[in-house]
């Protein structure tokens, strides 16, 4: 192999125009048109050229353009106006400052394995990856103290494209990260910052790179270098690519490489943000060095560690979590866990639901819930399917109680946002709806919009987009060597002033893109209606493995090759951000047709009510929440009731005709309804209550408050509680832990009884009082709940609550009597029982020891009255 000397050539950018490379290199353009038109207006055919990366496109503007930006001041002007903009924007006081000061010091670390924050950083596959990009962004634009941890791919995902007969191809172009927005981390000789990964009979050194998110830094693993074996340097290639080895080498790499690259920058994290479960071999990690530079056990440091632990999962069905065989694991993991003191059965057992099964895969969703403290889903109909999905991890909790809650997706509002659309809301809204887009009250004020500047946006963003899907048909139909004359009708397909319909995902089956297909002649009355035409633009890509999906993709394509389809309906290829921004832009109606409960969220329908756009979807995943009525406009249409089938051809006849339905009779109909001044009033009225009713509500913006609201600051307290005077409350808490598990199974509630009888009126309070063999353990070890609620008719417990029920002394034979009343709110009938869970300051979490006991038969049943209440130590309200 001949041996190659290695340099670096820069743009020679002039010294007048250096900031340019300040902007380029710092994603914070990506949201700013502003900062984009600068780029623009330097070149807009290199910048066509460059796909919209600035890096790419300044290495390709020929000197004599600088030499003549130099004396366009209007250009200097633009310039200066746009690194004053992002200099101010990295200074000024954010949110986060405002709220929570400064005084915590705590960093917060957030891994994913992919980042979709641009097209020019083509490191992402679709939903997961964006929903990270607009993560960051809005923590960026609130100042919280994160930092980004991801891989950075060689290949990224893939390019589509598609052969004759419209079957997906796939394309992998390398990826140059010196033409794009990314820097090499260096240390202090000037030399690549690296970390190292011990994988079996070998170690495996990755590199770092740094992305600019406005004030975030996210930091890329990359082990595509000279010192790795071949092997190891394909662990970066690609995403989601390559077999279970691949996998699990991947995730050792962002999740233990990741924090070893955070710790050697000298950015050691209080809070660690796992999104999806691919990064959770990082709690083992930060369990590893808790034992080794401060001395704990490991249970000592899984307190810590799960105490400012935050999982979010994405996955709504089990075969979508990644789960490895135990051969694996042991493996990669044999020396491991001899840093973490367990055996290795004790360590697969971290990643089963049933920790005794050894023939169970180890998964990784289980060993991000038990190690983290705060779970959720990403919506609230995602939340409960979690808790059913998961449920066998904490046997005995009913599962309305399982410890996984939800925080709704959002999108950032300002990367999808149309220029059309941020001139009305300036003009009429303010300037508070980009400062404060969580603010309900602002927008209230779309109300001020006048019906017909509304409409002529609309309009002419219909119009941009069905230019940008001729644009883009010519350039497949050219490429797959299509005839002359068929490219030249390419300006019949489409109408810029059709009923729109825009659908585009990951082609998964379950995502039903050809749902609409179901019937092609009853479709075929609806595209073609002399008076009320629609036109479908379908956009989105399989998985390189995914056959079926690729099988869809085709039976679309074959379906826009017919004559009755031709001119109203289009496939565009390779879908990307780009693509996704155009489409998201200009339609009229976003159609989302999963098979319920199967889409965790969705946020591509958050970003079309951002523009106007009004969704037609499955009451699946956000829309659950995002479907609703005000001041007699909807905020879209809804599919079905929410139904869920097991005859999956039975529910695509079913809800297929309740779209096409829907279609026929409300859609069209709306859409087309006009009144004397040519303008569709009640279209326009249900578009202004989607954006006054969504905007608020489904932004990261929100996201991130709740985030940092319900976890990231608890946790902070926690870690904070936990390390004071060299972790003393963290031993304690992992001792009575271990007390508490050991004498467990002495408790027992012996006796139970409530005061005036079986009957009861509105209002009245009902006393209980429970008596409990506590054993070796004391009232403070323990908290015993009353549990209650409505009653079905076979006597089941359903839409319970609970009460703290607090110590009133003892019996003579020593049991602990504990009494509480709750009030009778309503009528029917309904019934209580009484359990027991541990009680500590430092339990986040009540159900986190898996430690529970209810009352069972045999039990006394007793009359009150018999001992006199204790003053409560603990609060206790609740009504029936």
């Amino acid at each position: 192999m001949k041996a190659v000397q290695k340099f670096l050539v820069n743009p020679n950018v002039p010294e007048r125009l250096r900031p340019l490379m300040e902007i380029a290199y710092n994603l914070w353009w990506v949201w700013n048109p502003d900062a984009i038109a600068l780029f623009q207006r330097i070149d807009r055919d290199v910048w066509e050229q460059a796909e919209g990366n600035p890096i790419k496109m300044l290495g390709l503007v020929r000197q004599d353009t600088f030499v003549r930006l130099l004396s366009d001041d209007g250009f200097l002007s633009h310039l200066d106006r746009v690194h004053q903009d992002l200099r101010r924007y990295m200074e000024y006081a954010t949110w986060y400052d405002k709220v929570h000061g400064k005084g915590l010091g705590s960093q917060i670390a957030y891994f994913s394995l992919e980042f979709g924050i641009h097209e020019c950083l083509p490191i992402y596959s679709g939903g997961l990856g964006v929903l990270s990009g607009d993560h960051l962004k809005s923590t960026s634009e609130l100042g919280l103290p994160v930092t980004g941890i991801g891989l950075l791919y060689r290949f990224g995902y893939f390019k589509q494209y598609l052969n004759r007969d419209g079957w997906q191809q796939e394309a992998f172009p390398v990826n140059d990260y010196y033409h794009m927005p990314v820097t090499a981390v260096l240390d202090k000789d000037s030399q690549p910052l690296t970390v190292q990964i011990e994988f079996p009979e070998r170690a495996v050194t990755a590199r770092l790179w740094r992305i600019q998110v406005g004030r975030v830094p996210l930091y890329m693993l990359d082990t595509n270098i000279d010192a790795n074996l071949p092997q190891d340097r394909e662990i970066t290639s690609n995403l989601y690519g390559g077999d279970l080895d691949m996998r699990i080498r991947q995730e050792i790499l962002l999740g233990i490489g990741g924090l070893r690259a955070l710790n050697k920058l000298g950015t050691p994290p209080t809070v660690c943000h796992m999104n999806e479960g691919h990064s959770a071999f990082l709690a083992l990690e930060r369990i590893r060095l808790l034992r080794e530079k401060e001395g704990l056990s490991f249970d000592e440091a899984r307190e810590v560690v799960g105490a400012t632990t935050v999982f979010t999962t994405h996955t709504p069905v089990p075969a979508g979590n990644d789960m490895f065989p135990p051969e694996l694991m042991e493996s990669y993991f044999r020396r491991y866990v001899e840093h973490l003191g367990l055996s290795m059965q004790q360590f697969l057992g971290l990643g089963r639901q049933d920790p005794n099964d050894a023939r169970e895969p180890f998964c990784m969703t289980v060993l991000a819930l038990k190690l983290a403290a705060f779970a959720n889903g990403v919506s609230e109909l995602h939340g409960k399917v979690s808790r059913r999905m998961w449920k066998r991890i904490w046997p005995g909790i009913p599962e309305p109680e399982i410890p996984i809650t939800h925080v709704t997706n959002g999108v950032h509002t300002r990367s999808w946002y149309s220029d059309e659309i941020e001139r009305l809301l300036d003009r009429y809204v303010g300037p508070e709806w980009l400062a404060d887009p969580v603010n309900q009250s602002v927008w209230k004020r779309i109300e001020n919009i006048p019906d017909s500047e509304l409409w002529r946006s609309r309009e002419r963003l219909r119009e941009r987009l069905v230019a940008f899907a001729r644009r883009k048909l010519r350039e497949q139909f050219a490429r797959r060597g299509i005839h002359r004359s068929l490219i030249s009708q390419v300006d019949e397909v489409l109408d810029p002033e059709v009923l729109t319909v825009g659908f585009a995902r990951r082609f998964a089956t379950y995502k039903r893109a050809a749902l609409l297909m179901h019937n092609p002649d009853r479709l075929n009355k609806i595209l073609n209606h002399p008076d009320r035409p629609m036109q479908i633009i379908f956009a989105g890509k399989a998985h390189p493995k995914d056959h079926p999906g690729k099988e869809l993709i085709r039976t679309i394509v074959h379906m826009t090759n017919r004559e009755e389809f031709r001119r109203r309906v289009v496939f565009l290829e390779d879908y990307n951000m780009q693509i996704a921004r155009t489409l998201i832009q200009g339609v009229d109606v976003w159609l989302n047709t999963p098979r319920r409960p199967m889409e965790a969220s969705g946020t591509s329908g958050m970003k079309v009510a951002v523009n106007g756009g009004i969704n037609l979807s499955m009451l699946d995943g956000w829309w659950c929440e995002g479907y609703q009525l005000h001041n007699g406009h909807s905020t879209g249409w809804a599919i079905g009731g929410g139904e869920e089938y097991d005859d999956h051809s039975y529910q695509d006849d079913i809800e297929s005709r309740n779209l096409y339905d829907l279609i026929e009779n409300e859609v069209a109909q709306t859409f087309y309804r006009r009144g004397p001044d040519g303008l569709p009033r009640e279209w326009i009225g249900m578009m202004k209550t989607s954006m006054q009713r969504l905007c608020p509500v489904f932004n990261t913006n929100r996201m991130v408050e709740e985030y940092t609201e319900r976890f990231y600051l608890p946790a902070i307290l926690q870690w904070n509680w936990l390390a004071a005077e060299s972790w003393s409350e963290t031993r304690k808490l992992a001792e009575w832990r271990r007390k508490v598990a050991a004498s467990w199974k002495e408790i027992r509630i012996t006796a139970l009884g409530s005061d005036q009888g079986a009957h009861h009126l509105v209002g009245d309070k009902l006393r209980v009082q429970a008596h409990v063999h506590l054993g070796s353990l004391t009232d403070d070890d323990v908290n015993v709940e009353l549990f209650y609620g409505p009653l079905t008719p076979e006597g089941e417990i359903v839409n319970a609550a609970t009460a703290t029920l607090l110590p009133a002394g003892t019996t003579p034979n020593g049991q602990t009597v504990f009494e509480g009343s709750v009030q009778c709110a309503s009528t029917g009938h309904h019934g209580f029982t009484v359990r027991v869970l541990p009680y500590h300051r430092g339990l986040i979490d009540k159900f986190s020891m898996g430690l529970v006991t209810w009352l069972e038969e045999p039990f006394q049943r007793l009359g009150l009255g018999l001992f006199k209440a204790q003053p409560a130590r603990r609060p206790v309200t609740g009504k029936v």
